[in-house]
C-alpha cells in the first residue's frame, strides 16, 4: 500500500507535466510577448507548477524501491530541476531582481506556502554517503595527529568567540560586583524588618477567632492565586507551542512519526539491496542471451550485409564502400528509409549526381525555387515600410537545455509504466522481461561492432580480387590518413603537457597541510531548513503600490537553495 502511495503521487506528476509539456511547446511556437507584466506572470505560473512536481518527484525517487522505475524518475527529476532553474533565469531577466513574489499565483493555485518550498532532494547525500564517511575519517585521523588542542579549535570553529576588551571586562566586573552589593543590602535590610515584625507582634494582643478566620482567608486568596497564576502561564505556554510562536524544550516523540521514520530508512535500505540485484542481473541476462542468440545474431547480420554486397555489385558493376564506424556502420545501411530515400541515396552514391538532378526530387527543387523567389518579392514589395515597423521584438523565452531530457523520461514512463500491470510483482523488484529488450539493442550493438570489422577485411579482400588497382590506391590513402593521425596525436601530447606545482606530494599529505593550516575543518552539522524565516504574503501587493518589499527570511533561503545547492547537487 506504501508503495502504491508513491506509485499515486508519480502519476500524478507526470499528468500534471503532460500539461506543462504541452503548454510549453504552445509557448515555444508563440510569437514574442511585448508585455513584461504577462510575460512575467506566464513564467512564473510555470514556475511554481514545476516547483509542485519536484516535490512531488523527490519524494517518490526518494521512497520507491524499484529499481527500473527509479532509473526514469531520476532522469526526469533531473530535467525539472534544470528547468526550474531556467525558469528562475528567465524571471531574473525580466524583474532585474533575485527576489520574487508569486503569493498572487500561490493564492490562485490555492497553494500554501510551504507547496513551493525549494526541496533538498535527499539522494545528493545518500547517494556520496560513503565518500563523506571516508573524508570524514582521514580528516578525523589528520586531526588526531596535530594534537588534542588543535583538534579542539578545529572541530568547534563556530564556538570561539572572539577577545574581549578590556573596557568591556571591566564594564562587566563592574555590573557583576553592584550586583552583589545591592543582594547583600537587600538581605539586610529584608532581616531588619523581619526582626521588628516580632517585636510588634509580641506587644499585641492574644489573637481572637475573628483573626484567625481572616488569616485563613487571607492564606487561602494567597494560595489560590498562586495556582490560578501558574495553570494560567502553563496553558499559555502549551498554547504558543500548538501554535508554533515558541519551540518545545523537550516534546516527546509521537509512536507514529518514530515508525515512519524508521519505515523510510528501511526502505532506504532495500533501495540499495535491489539496485545491487538489478546490476547482478543486467550482467547475468546479457551473458545468457550472448550464449543462446549472439552466434545466431552474428551470422544473420553477415548474410544481410554479403546480400547487399551482391545486389551492389549486381547493379553498378564494383563493391560499394563500406560505412565507418563514426558513421553507423552497417546500421547506416539498414536504417529505417522509404523507398524512395533508398533509391535516390543508391542513385546519388553510383553516379556521384547533385540530388536535384535526379527526376524524383526534380519537381520538389522547382517548387522549392518557386517559393524562394515568391519570399524574395514579398520582401522587395515591403522594403518600403522597415523604418516604419522597427519596434520593440518582445520577450520570448529562451530554448530549454532541459525539455530534451523531461520530454523523454515523460514518454518512457508513458509507454512503459502508465498502464503497466503490477499485481504480481508485490515485492516490487526488477522486471526481467524489461532488462531483455534493454539488453537486446545492446547486444545488437556489440555484435554489430564485431561483425562490421570482419566484414570489411572481407570487402576488402572481394574487392582486391575484382580490382586491384583500386585496392591499392586506397591502400596508399589509408598509409597518408595514419600518418597525419600520428601528428596529431604529437601535438596533443604536447598540449596536454602542464607544469604540475607540487610534483612531489601526495594528496594525503597536501589533505594534511591544509589541515594544519586551519583551512580543513569539521563542519558542523547544520541543515538549510534551520534556516527559519516566515513567507512574505504581500509582496505582489506592495510592487503594484510601487513599494519594493524586503526580501524575506524564506526569500533568502529560496535562493539560496536555487543558487548554491541545486547547481551543485
Amino acid at each position: 500500500f506504501v508503495y502504491r502511495a508513491y506509485n499515486k503521487m508519480w502519476s500524478e506528476a507526470h499528468l500534471t507535466l503532460n500539461d506543462l509539456l504541452a503548454k510549453e511547446a504552445l509557448l515555444e511556437s508563440a510569437p514574442p510577448q511585448k508585455d513584461r507584466m504577462i510575460f512575467y506572470q506566464t513564467v512564473a505560473t510555470l514556475y511554481v507548477r514545476y516547483i509542485q512536481i519536484f516535490r512531488k518527484l523527490e519524494s517518490a525517487y526518494d521512497q520507491l524501491v524499484h529499481p527500473q522505475k527509479r532509473t526514469v524518475l531520476r532522469l526526469v527529476l533531473d530535467g525539472v530541476m534544470g528547468r526550474i532553474l531556467e525558469l528562475k533565469n528567465e524571471m531574473v531577466q525580466c524583474e532585474f531582481s533575485e527576489y520574487h513574489y508569486v503569493d498572487d499565483i500561490v493564492q490562485d493555485l490555492k497553494l500554501t506556502p510551504e507547496d513551493i518550498e525549494i526541496p533538498i532532494p535527499k539522494y545528493f547525500i545518500n547517494e556520496k554517503m560513503k565518500i563523506l564517511k571516508e573524508r570524514e575519517m582521514v580528516l578525523a585521523q589528520i586531526l588526531k595527529r596535530l594534537g588534542t588542542g588543535e583538534i579542539e579549535s578545529m572541530l568547534r570553529p563556530l564556538r570561539i568567540k572572539r577577545k574581549m576588551t578590556l573596557d568591556e571586562a571591566i564594564r562587566v566586573i563592574q555590573v557583576a560586583e553592584r550586583s552583589r552589593q545591592g543582594r547583600l543590602r537587600a538581605k539586610f535590610m529584608k532581616d531588619i524588618r523581619r526582626d521588628d515584625d516580632k517585636h510588634r507582634r509580641a506587644k499585641e494582643k492574644e489573637r481572637t477567632a475573628e483573626d484567625e478566620n481572616q488569616a485563613a482567608v487571607i492564606i487561602q486568596k494567597v494560595w489560590k492565586g498562586y495556582f490560578q497564576r501558574k495553570k494560567t502561564k502553563r496553558e499559555r505556554e502549551e498554547e504558543m507551542i500548538f501554535i508554533g510562536m515558541i519551540p518545545a524544550d523537550q516534546v516527546e516523540p509521537i509512536p507514529a512519526v518514530i515508525c515512519a521514520q524508521e519505515n523510510e530508512e528501511e526502505r532506504r535500505v532495500r533501495q540499495e539491496k535491489y539496485d545491487m540485484e538489478y546490476q547482478q542481473a543486467l550482467l547475468d541476462v546479457k551473458a545468457k542471451m550472448t550464449q543462446l542468440e549472439g552466434a545466431d545474431l552474428r551470422e544473420a547480420m553477415k548474410d544481410q550485409i554479403r546480400q547487399w554486397f551482391l545486389e551492389c555489385h549486381d547493379v553498378t558493376g564494383r563493391f560499394p564502400d563500406y560505412p565507418s564506424e563514426e558513421d553507423g556502420g552497417s546500421a547506416l545501411i539498414f536504417a529505417e528509409k522509404t523507398p524512395e530515400q533508398v533509391t535516390l541515396n543508391f542513385y546519388c552514391a553510383v553516379h556521384n549526381y547533385r540530388k536535384s538532378c535526379h527526376p524524383l526530387h526534380s519537381n520538389k527543387c522547382v517548387q522549392v525555387r518557386y517559393k524562394v523567389r515568391k519570399k524574395k518579392k514579398k520582401k522587395k514589395s515591403s522594403g518600403h515600410f522597415a523604418v516604419l515597423q522597427e519596434e520593440d521584438p518582445g520577450l520570448k523565452m529562451i530554448s530549454s537545455n532541459f525539455l530534451p531530457k523531461i520530454l523523454e523520461g515523460h514518454t518512457t514512463y508513458k509507454s512503459i509504466w502508465q498502464n503497466r500491470d503490477e499485481s504480481q510483482n508485490f515485492r516490487q523488484g526488477h522486471e526481467i522481461q524489461l532488462i531483455k529488450e534493454e539488453k537486446q539493442k545492446e547486444l545488437e550493438a556489440e555484435i554489430r561492432f564485431q561483425v562490421d570489422v570482419l566484414m570489411r577485411e572481407e570487402l576488402a579482400n572481394l574487392k582486391l580480387a575484382v580490382d586491384r588497382d583500386a585496392g591499392g590506391k586506397k591502400k596508399k590513402a589509408s598509409k597518408k590518413k595514419k600518418k597525419k593521425k600520428k601528428k596529431g596525436k604529437k601535438d596533443r601530447k604536447k598540449k596536454k603537457k602542464e607544469k604540475d606545482l607540487t610534483p612531489d606530494r601526495t594528496i594525503d599529505s597536501l589533505y594534511e597541510e591544509l589541515a594544519e593550516q586551519g583551512l580543513l575543518k569539521q563542519a558542523n552539522k547544520v541543515q538549510l531548513s534551520e534556516y527559519m524565516g516566515d513567507y512574505s504574503y504581500l509582496g505582489t501587493t506592495l510592487r503594484q503600490t510601487d513599494i519594493e518589499p524586503m526580501p524575506s527570511l524564506s526569500d533568502v533561503r529560496q535562493v539560496i537553495a536555487l543558487y548554491g545547492v541545486l547547481p551543485l547537487g
